[in-house]
């Protein structure tokens, strides 16, 4: 049994389907009900384990197989000396086989199963086993009432591979009744929907349990912490490390492109240029970073093929004139903003980003859930209703690496491979935020070497960890930049 975040290594996540198939190749091989038994174990070492010193425990089943993990580790919890209450909400004769067993020993142990919603006194401890991986539909009813009683206690709650309610595949609730557990144990595989989506906040903190068993038809990967080979060498110099430029800041905007400039600098870049595109106000001098340079009209001289540029922080309307030239000739380049917003708007625009990777051009987008159904034609409720899904589509449609912001960013490569950032609070929630991750995937990119998916997954992972460990939220983009620069592996 491990606890997952923070992720030290990549760990794979398997969605519904990928898990029903594991369960089932691992049920022709084991003797009857083991899984469950093992499951059942697990929950009760977990229970004990984070709460030594509880004495009651109220455990809530449902009708289903996750009700049958509750019952079982009732029967544990019983043998360990613990004073256990168990609600089940269904009819014991209707039980799938392995809960019907696991029903049948906790009544040998005498163990009685009450149908009342609400505990008949107050828990030190309470473990969620009401709904668990089929579970589509919004809760109803008793189970409802269920899920609202767990929320409403004041103990610590132990949820049974998934908060009831949870959608494991999206991380959005199937309904308005969701547990928001203190700890979920999840069991057989790891479950995207606890890394993304509400699953962060529904979850709590994430343990996992394989139950002995290998796993089978991977979905995606939860990412650790990526290792790229930026170590620099005595007889490099700041040619070494690229050239980048931020194109953006329009009309009372310039900080944007700043910002993001930054934080290319502090990633690594060898030299950073600015151009601004609000030809009123055009800045000089960064007086906080002089070692920025400013190049007013950058993007329409040859430079840019040679160059990684981040266009579109801030950029407004006017990102618009410089990106036919951009997207046709930018040798790496990183769109965030209204870089996206006028893509989305231009089918000629949209056809110059596809075709960049047939020219062998690299492409990274880093949209919030907004720009995201703006790319996709669609809205924010249905991009977030399924993330993982909603980053594909983007990386495939544009054969581009996408990092869709938010709770669990996801990032997606052109081949569909997805990855979930595991780091990140809502320290991140602040204006300004998204340019240094912009700037800072391009700064990594230019700086190391490394592919696209490589340098996304770098700076993701690093702009999360920076906001864990900052001590005051919301963090103000121009202390993250400074921040992640700490906190980055030594070079």
């Amino acid at each position: 049994m491990q606890r997952i975040l923070p992720a030290e290594r990549d760990w794979p996540l398997h969605d519904v389907a990928a898990s029903r198939m594991t369960e089932q190749r691992a049920m022709t091989g084991l003797p009857p009900h083991t899984l469950m038994r093992r499951a059942g174990e697990a929950v009760a070492a977990l229970a004990r384990a984070l709460h030594p010193h509880a004495h009651r425990v109220w455990i809530a089943c449902g009708p289903g197989n996750n009700g049958g993990d509750g019952l079982d580790a009732a029967v544990h919890l019983l043998a360990a000396g613990w004073s256990v209450e168990v609600t089940l909400i269904g009819d014991p004769a209707q039980l799938p086989a392995d809960a019907a067993d696991a029903y049948a020993r906790a009544r040998a142990a005498g163990i009685v199963a009450g149908a009342d919603t609400s505990p008949a006194r107050p828990p030190d401890l309470a473990i969620d086993a009401v709904l668990g991986l089929g579970s589509r539909r919004a809760p109803a009813g008793d189970l409802a009432a269920l899920i609202d009683t767990l929320n409403a206690l004041t103990c610590p709650l132990l949820a049974v591979d998934l908060p009831s309610g949870l959608n494991a595949d999206t991380g959005q609730p199937n309904g308005r009744a969701c547990v928001v557990a203190d700890h979920t144990l999840s069991l057989l595989t790891l479950k995207p929907g606890l890394f993304t989506g509400a699953g962060r906040d529904h979850a709590g903190e994430v343990w996992f349990d394989a139950l002995g068993i290998t796993a089978d038809g991977i979905t995606a990967w939860l990412s650790g912490a990526p290792v790229l080979a930026t170590r620099r060498r005595h007889t490099q110099h700041k040619g070494s490390f690229g050239d980048l430029a931020v194109v953006g800041g329009g009309p009372g905007m310039a900080g944007a492109a700043l910002l993001a400039a930054r934080a290319a600098h502090a990633a690594g870049a060898g030299r950073v240029y600015v151009d601004v595109l609000d030809d009123q106000s055009t800045p000089t001098m960064d007086t906080v970073r002089p070692e920025l340079m400013f190049r007013h009209g950058w993007w329409q001289t040859a430079s840019a093929e040679e160059a990684t540029v981040v266009a579109g922080c801030g950029g407004g309307t006017a990102i618009r004139q410089a990106l036919p030239r951009l997207l046709s000739s930018a040798g790496r380049l990183v769109l965030d903003a209204d870089a996206l917003n006028a893509i989305a708007a231009d089918p000629a625009l949209a056809t110059l980003l596809s075709a960049r990777s047939a020219r062998q051009r690299q492409t990274v987008l880093t949209p919030h859930p907004l720009e995201a159904a703006r790319l996709l034609n669609s809205d924010t409720a249905t991009v977030q209703s399924d993330r993982l899904a909603a980053a594909r589509r983007l990386a495939q449609q544009f054969a581009c690496v996408v990092v869709l912001k938010g709770s669990g960013s996801v990032l997606a490569g052109p081949d569909a491979t997805l990855w979930i950032n595991g780091t990140g609070s809502a320290a991140l929630a602040s204006a300004g935020t998204g340019d240094v991750l912009a700037g800072w995937i391009g700064g990594c990119w230019s700086a190391s070497g490394c592919t696209a998916l490589e340098a996304a997954r770098h700076a993701t992972w690093l702009h999360g960890l920076a906001a864990e460990h900052s001590p005051t939220a919301p963090l103000r983009a121009a202390d993250l930049v400074e921040a992640m620069h700490s906190a980055a592996p030594q070079r």
